[in-house]
C-alpha cells in the first residue's frame, strides 16, 4: 500500500489540524501575518497555487490605488477569481463586519468568489448572489473539526487551481441557490395553507376531501423538505444518497408540555433527539443566544425536548420563537410565536474553542456521519470507545 502524498490537501489539512490544536492547548497568541504564514500558505500551496508566482498569487492586493487591500487575490489567466481575507487564528471570523468587507472587497473588482479565513475556519461566499450577506455563504468548514475531514477536503479542493478552472463553484453554488429558494416557497405553501397547494392537494385525492379538510391536516402537519448534500465528485455523491431530497409529512402528537405545546419540526431530516442517540450531545446539553440586546439561555433535555425559562417544548424552533416573541413581542396574523429555525438560533459553546457555534454545525456532523462522510481513523476510534 503506497504512502499517501504528503502534499495532498487530504494530508496537509491533518497536518494544519495538528498544529491548530497544539497552539491553542498552549494559549498562544498568534498575529494575523503568522496565521497566514504558518497555517494558510501552507494549504494554499497544497490547492496547484504558486505562491511565488505574481501571475498566481498577489498578497495585500489594490485594484486601483485607492482600494482597501485583500490579503491574498489568486488570478487565473492574469485576472482575479478568487479573494481570501485573512484574520488571525485567536480571531472570531462570525463578525458581520469581516462578512461585509470581504464581499465589498470582491464586489469592487468584479470577483465572483471570496473567502474569509481565520487559518482554521473557511467561509466561501459568492458575492454576485442577489442576495442579503449571510445567504451569500456557500460553505463554511473547519479544519480542526476531526468528524468533518472529509466534507472540509471536499469543500477546500474547491478552490484549488484546476477546480476553478473548471468552474466547480460555480455549478454547484447554482443548485445550492435553487434549492434554497425552492425550500423556502414550499416551506411557505405548506405553512399557510396556500389556496393553489389546497386546490391541487383536492384535484389529486379526487376531490374526495374538503378544503376545510385539506387545511386542517396542513395545520396539523410536521413538514420537512431537504435536498441531497452535493460533493464535487460523483463518487462522493454516492455516499449522500442517505440524505435524499423529500418532503415527509405526519400528523403532529396530540401530547403537550407547557405552553410550549405543538409541533416538532424536523430541520432539514434531523431530529434533536437524532443527536442525543449518536452521542453527538448529551443531556442536559447548555444552549443559549444573545438576541437584541437580551440574553436567553436553554437545555435541552434527555427526552429530545427543549427546557426553556422552566417549561418544555418539542423543538428548538419552538423554543427560539417563544424567546423571539419574548424580545419583539408576538408576531403579526394568528400565528402564536414567530417562525424560526431553531437550528440557526440557537447556540452552543465549543469545548475546544471556548467559541458560540450554531447548534446547526451539529445538525451537519450528525447528517454527515450517516452519510459516511466522517473519516475513516475518527469512525474507528469511536468504535473503540
Amino acid at each position: 500500500m503506497s504512502e499517501p502524498n504528503p502534499k495532498s490537501v487530504d494530508s496537509v489539512v491533518r497536518n494544519l489540524r495538528d498544529r491548530i490544536l497544539r497552539v491553542r492547548q498552549r494559549g498562544e497568541s498568534i498575529s494575523e501575518q503568522d496565521t497566514i504564514r504558518v497555517f494558510i500558505t501552507p494549504l494554499m500551496t497544497a490547492l496547484e497555487w504558486d505562491i511565488e508566482d505574481l501571475d498566481e498569487v498577489k498578497n495585500e492586493y489594490r485594484h486601483r490605488s485607492q482600494d482597501n487591500p485583500v490579503d491574498f487575490a489568486l488570478f487565473m489567466l492574469r485576472s482575479p477569481c478568487l479573494f481570501v481575507e485573512a484574520k488571525s487564528i485567536s480571531a472570531s471570523i462570525e463578525d458581520r463586519k469581516w462578512i461585509i468587507q470581504t464581499l465589498a472587497y470582491a464586489v469592487a473588482v468584479g470577483v465572483e468568489w471570496c473567502v474569509l479565513t481565520n487559518g482554521d475556519e473557511y467561509r466561501l461566499y459568492n458575492s454576485h448572489a442577489p442576495v442579503d450577506a449571510d445567504e451569500k455563504l456557500f460553505r463554511a468548514v473547519k479544519l480542526s473539526d476531526e468528524s468533518t475531514h472529509a466534507l472540509t477536503v471536499e469543500t477546500l479542493e474547491l478552490l484549488s487551481k484546476s477546480k476553478m478552472s473548471e468552474k466547480r463553484l460555480n455549478v454547484l453554488w447554482k443548485a445550492h441557490f435553487i434549492d434554497r429558494r425552492i425550500k423556502i416557497a414550499l416551506d411557505e405553501l405548506i405553512k399557510e395553507q396556500k389556496e393553489g397547494l389546497v386546490r391541487l392537494l383536492r384535484k389529486v385525492t379526487s376531490k374526495s376531501l374538503t378544503i376545510s379538510d385539506i387545511k386542517s391536516s396542513l395545520k396539523r402537519a410536521d413538514v420537512t423538505v431537504s435536498f441531497p448534500f452535493l460533493a464535487s465528485d460523483s463518487d462522493r455523491s454516492a455516499l449522500l444518497q442517505t440524505i435524499k431530497g423529500k418532503v415527509r409529512m405526519k400528523n403532529r402528537s396530540t401530547k403537550r408540555t407547557g405552553s410550549g405545546a405543538g409541533v416538532s419540526p424536523k430541520a432539514y431530516g434531523a431530529k434533536v433527539r437524532d443527536l442525543l442517540d449518536a452521542g453527538i450531545i448529551n443531556a442536559p446539553f447548555a444552549i443559549e443566544v444573545k438576541f437584541k440586546k437580551q440574553d436567553f439561555s436553554a437545555l435541552i433535555q434527555s427526552d429530545g425536548s427543549i427546557l426553556f425559562q422552566g417549561k418544555h417544548y418539542e423543538s428548538l424552533s419552538l423554543a427560539a420563537g417563544t424567546a423571539r416573541n419574548i424580545a419583539s413581542g408576538p408576531p403579526p396574523g394568528d400565528r402564536k410565536f414567530w417562525q424560526t429555525n431553531g437550528w440557526t438560533f440557537w447556540k452552543y459553546r465549543d469545548p475546544a474553542t471556548g467559541k458560540l457555534q450554531n447548534i446547526d454545525v451539529l445538525r451537519q456532523r450528525y447528517l454527515m456521519s450517516r452519510s459516511g462522510l466522517v473519516s475513516d481513523d475518527h469512525r474507528m476510534r469511536k468504535e473503540k470507545t
